[in-house]
């Protein structure tokens, strides 16, 4: 039937209905009227946006995809696995995921609880006793150590969990707790996870526990804690528990002399353009197994994850964990008086993700959408309302152009649409 035979009043309803469709962002849309699609035109866009990092030389390569509905809509590479070489991203091609291990170490801590070997509210120093007594920087005291009080409570798993223990990182934040982890080594990667809970146990905690979220070792302590409870190593325990159960068959602590040549290389940036860091470190198995940021895992496995938690704990009928644990994970577990992130506005936070409750801050992502990102730019969201993951894969030190990236994609799935 042709346009111009419609009813003059029919032909006014569909252009009012596509100019009101135009008007408003998919996000909204998402919010208001249910699960969407996403569109070609967007997906278009977010493969343009993409090819124009890498053409303006800030970024060697980037892989993205976007899964809806129980399959891949979008998957599309730019750029290179090696500049020198001019060897482009390959569909099997490994990255250094760094940050998005601690989902992974998450769900393992998860599975332990389904299994009854422990409880999210227990002590921590019930398993690993060195933690017992800690004390708490209260002031700023003499020849680099804090004046300290006692912990109002024992730090506890769940407060782990959600970074509110009371640990730091020693590089993200400056006070004299933060110099103490950079003396001790504490993340030495010639140690061992025991080495490490060895020093924690003589640094007092940066703040009282359950008073701030604060970015910290709490996932590495909780890979020596997975360690103890199991009684199995932690890559032991992931590779049994997690990565053949859900054939994550490239997804280790190391590429093997077998994969080294799919491992892409990392950049950073440089005068004149980016510098090359050697993939060495990653190419032998480490004696440190960094339950924070240690997993090197490529496109394909890390969506099997994915695609696990999307579906509440279950892929292709094998199941990792009941739906309600990953509803508990996905959803805020912070104390009333605490906030999320102060960098990630918008998020509040779960078990080792961080959660969406205002999509107009945290960069359109839809309320209820759980995510987490690498130092190197790698990232997953999984939105449960529209039923879709998007993963991205990048080699660049500048995490804040990393995250620079991420507002792109996220503008370009969720934000205004625009001419």
């Amino acid at each position: 039937m042709h346009w111009s035979t419609f009813p003059a009043a029919t032909r006014l309803w569909f252009a009012c209905s596509a100019i009101v469709t135009a008007l408003f962002s998919p996000a909204l849309f998402a919010e208001e009227a249910g699960p969407y699609k996403i569109s070609a035109q967007w997906l278009e866009r977010l493969s343009e946006a993409m090819q124009a990092e890498v053409d303006n030389g800030k970024l060697a390569g980037v892989a993205t995809l976007v899964y809806q509905n129980g399959e891949v809509v979008h998957r599309d590479r730019a750029g290179f696995q090696n500049l020198a070489e001019q060897k482009p991203l390959g569909e099997d091609t490994l990255y250094k995921i760094f940050s998005l291990t601690k989902p992974i170490t998450g769900a393992a801590v998860l599975m332990l609880y389904e299994d009854g070997k422990l409880n999210l509210d227990d002590p921590v120093e019930k398993y690993l006793p060195a933690l017992k007594g800690l004390e708490v920087a209260k002031e700023d005291g003499p020849n680099g150590r804090p004046i300290t009080e006692p912990a109002v409570h024992p730090v506890t798993i769940r407060e782990l969990m959600t970074h509110t223990g009371g640990f730091t990182y020693g590089r993200f934040s400056q006070s004299q707790v933060d110099t103490l982890y950079v003396e001790a080594d504490v993340l030495d990667p010639e140690s061992t996870l025991a080495d490490m809970v060895d020093k924690l146990a003589k640094i007092p905690l940066r703040q009282q526990p359950g008073t701030l979220w604060h970015y910290s070792v709490s996932v590495d302590i909780q890979a020596r804690l997975i360690e103890v409870v199991s009684g199995m190593p932690f890559d032991q325990f992931l590779e049994t528990r997690i990565f053949q159960p859900l054939e994550m068959h490239d997804t280790d602590f190391y590429a093997p002399a077998d994969k080294a040549a799919r491992l892409a290389t990392t950049y950073r940036p440089a005068e004149g353009g980016l510098e090359a860091v050697p993939n060495t470190s990653f190419l032998s198995k480490p004696a440190f197994l960094n339950g924070g940021g240690g997993l090197v895992s490529s496109m394909d496995d890390y969506l099997r994850f994915a695609r696990m938690l999307l579906n509440e704990g279950e892929l292709e009928g094998t199941r990792l964990l009941k739906p309600e644990t990953v509803r508990m994970m996905a959803s805020n577990q912070l104390p009333d008086n605490v906030q999320g992130p102060n960098w990630a506005p918008g998020n509040g936070f779960g078990l080792n993700v961080a959660v969406v409750d205002d999509p107009a801050k945290a960069g359109h992502l839809p309320v209820g959408t759980y995510w987490w990102w690498g130092i190197q730019g790698t990232w997953m969201w999984v939105d449960p309302a529209n039923q879709i993951i998007t993963l991205g894969m990048l080699q660049n030190t500048d995490y804040q152009y990393s995250r620079a990236v991420h507002g792109k994609v996220s503008k370009i799935l969720y934000g205004p649409l625009e001419n």
